[in-house]
């Protein structure tokens, strides 16, 4: 994508000015001679094409936007203790200001430059007004594309439809409701917009949607325009990302937060939810899902098939790997996602992962020290259940504290190191030899991995966004392993699990859409639990509505784990402030094997005394903790546009 744009740039004008925080001296600076006509720059498809691509090259790559960065900020992660300033730290402490100066994060980063195409110059706030006015130029000025079909033209109206929508919700989604800007504002005068409530900018953002569902194809492969950059349409904006954003709005503007506005001690209103527009959200993903399951789209879910699930090695006949949405090896720097990612971060620099990403996220570095991402125990212990379907804490579930790693959901065993695991694979001989005590996982308390510094201060670490082998000793951040690492904005397991929350609000486990009737929430569940082997919900379940929401809202957690999403359910379901969700906890307790057991045995299968949690961190939420603060200097330019409650 970054090569198609840098060709097409050349010949788009680079007009528009942003609102609020933004610079726009950047564009100022240039000489005469780089003037290009409105005719020129709209006049065909090629050159309009080449306007919409610097929208494209704003998206920030949320994994990769700076050398280490922070994106899990619900209860779902900790840190190492030098890694406090953050930004997901600073908002365990309340302080949400944070996010404008942390500079470690894809929500907003200083210094953001639309033309360059270096991984650190992008973010969602610092692009946003300048994306969302060049849409609103490029729609003003559609009719002067004159010599195009008029399938050139609703590819170019849909992608800046979509885009006008979508840096409005990605910025609504942090800071509420916000105005919608819908045409070219003049430049030198003060903006005078309302600030919208949030479901009625939801209301808008639907609008665009649907209009970009309904001009876009499934595939630009199937395009006549799409031919001439065939192979690299994979990021292009397609009616499934239209009709997946479609439904994702109407879901946020139908959840409990936007239906009562901020509060503590919610209670049950966790379960109250806006059923019109959860319907409506239903049925854009109905519609979705129906296309992708009757193979009419590029999509489907990635195969959940392993010879060793410990290593991700996929098995001799998988065609597609689960692990591939987030990182690639040896595929001659293949950007991840496979069949699974509707819309994705970027296609990355070349050899970028391993200079930040897949080492703070994969293994820690034994002894060099650097930042250390890590599961919290109480979110592995709600979110993994068992491999029948129940949660551990369910008395029918089976889970034995004596073995607390036996039988669990398979993707325990993909996404998470856990005591006992032999982390480094490769001899270690000479010099390295020293490090022989680092072969295996030892995460139980006192371990050697539970170092708060450089390690693991919960029991647990990753490995399901990067593989264990991108550690100091078995090659994976070498040159030739050709690493690449990402984060999917949004999935296809993503679909399926909105769709059944949607559904589930309206009409319980067997609730469906109208516009694919024969998918019930429940099957929608069942069918991600099919994909990795799992048990199906149980029927304990399918008969209470509030508890059936609560196993769809822990497969979420489980399925979606430490991909970005936790902090915007939890607030969204107004559960941010209320225990336990406001607690992080390691885990607690002994070995009862020696270390030669687990030379010989699967860790999955021992024994251990003591298991407890302890408290990490206590995050003191209140009701203000539901929004991110506005810059001071924005809610100073006209009266009427307020900040945040409690800010």
């Amino acid at each position: 994508m970054k090569k198609i744009y840098n060709t097409l740039i050349c010949g788009c004008m680079m007009a528009g000015v942003t609102l609020f925080s933004a610079s726009c001296t950047d564009y100022l600076d240039k000489s005469a001679d780089t003037d290009v006509s409105e005719e020129q720059a709209y006049a065909n498809f090629t050159n309009f094409q080449g306007f919409v691509e610097e929208i494209y090259n704003c998206i920030p790559d949320k994994a990769n936007c700076n050398y280490n960065v922070s994106f899990n900020w619900g209860d779902d992660e900790l840190m190492d203790t030098n890694s406090n300033y953050y930004l997901g730290p600073q908002l365990d402490l309340g302080n949400y200001w944070a996010w404008q100066t942390a500079g470690n994060n894809f929500f907003y980063m200083g210094g953001n430059s639309s033309t360059s195409t270096g991984r650190m110059a992008h973010s969602i706030w610092g692009h946003a007004w300048y994306c969302i006015r060049k849409a609103n130029i490029g729609i003003t000025n559609i009719d002067k594309m004159t010599d195009c079909t008029q399938e050139e033209k609703d590819l170019i109206l849909g992608q800046l439809y979509f885009f006008r929508a979508w840096w409005h919700f990605e910025c609504m989604m942090y800071l509420g409701g916000l105005p919608y800007i819908d045409t070219v504002l003049e430049g030198g005068n003060v903006p005078r917009l309302p600030r919208l409530s949030f479901q009625e900018c939801a209301d808008r953002c639907a609008e665009d949607f649907r209009k970009a569902a309904d001009l876009l194809p499934i595939d630009w492969d199937d395009t006549t325009p799409g031919q001439n950059t065939l192979g690299h349409n994979q990021r292009r904006i397609n009616k499934i990302m239209a009709l997946g954003y479609l439904g994702k709005v109407y879901l946020w503007s139908a959840s409990p937060l936007m239906k009562h506005g901020p509060m503590t001690g919610a209670g049950s209103l966790t379960y109250d939810y806006d059923t019109e527009r959860c319907q409506q959200a239903a049925n854009a993903f109905g519609e979705l899902l129906q296309l992708v399951e009757s193979g009419q789209t590029q999509y489907d879910l990635a195969e959940f098939k392993y010879k060793d699930v410990y290593n991700h090695t996929r098995a001799d006949d998988a065609t597609t790997c689960y692990s591939d949405i987030w990182c690639t090896q040896g595929q001659n720097w293949l950007t991840p996602g496979t069949v699974e990612a509707i819309m994705r971060s970027g296609d990355g620099e070349v050899n970028s992962a391993p200079w930040g990403y897949a080492r703070s996220f994969g293994p820690i570095n034994v002894t060099d020290g650097g930042v250390v991402h890590h599961p919290t125990a109480n979110y592995v212990n709600y979110a993994y259940g068992m491999a029948n379907g129940l949660p551990i804490d369910d008395p029918d579930s089976g889970f034995d504290p004596t073995h607390p790693f036996k039988d669990r959901d398979p993707r325990f065993y993909h996404d998470i190191v856990f005591d006992g695991i032999q982390y480094i694979n490769g001899a270690l001989t000479g010099d390295n030899a020293q490090f022989e005590a680092y072969r295996y996982a030892n995460l139980y308390t006192g371990g050697n991995y539970r170092a708060d510094n450089n390690a693991s201060r919960t029991g647990y670490l990753y490995q399901k966004l990067a593989n264990k082998n991108n550690n100091k000793f078995d090659g994976g951040l070498d040159w030739g392993t050709a690493t690449m690492c990402g984060v999917p904005y949004m999935r296809l397991g993503d679909i399926y699990l909105m769709y059944a929350e949607a559904c589930a609000a309206v009409n319980g486990a067997n609730g469906a859409s109208t516009t694919y009737p024969s998918l019930t929430a429940v099957g929608a569940i069942n069918t991600l639990r099919d994909r990795v082997g799992a048990g199906h919900v149980n029927d304990k379940f399918l008969g209470d509505p509030h508890k059936f929401m609560d196993e769809v809202r822990r497969e979420r957690a489980c399925e979606l784990a430490f991909e970005g999403f936790r902090f915007n359910d939890l607030q969204r379901w107004l559960l941010l402030t209320e225990e336990p969700y406001t607690v992080k906890t390691s885990q607690e307790f002994t070995r009862v094997e020696d270390q030669s057991w687990y030379e010989e045995n699967d860790p999955r299968d021992a024994e251990v005394r003591g298991w407890s949690e302890k408290t990490v961190v206590t995050r003191p939420f209140s009701e203000r903790n539901y929004w991110f603060p506005f810059f001071k200097k924005d809610v100073s330019i006209y009266e009427g546009f307020e900040q945040n409650p409690g800010w």
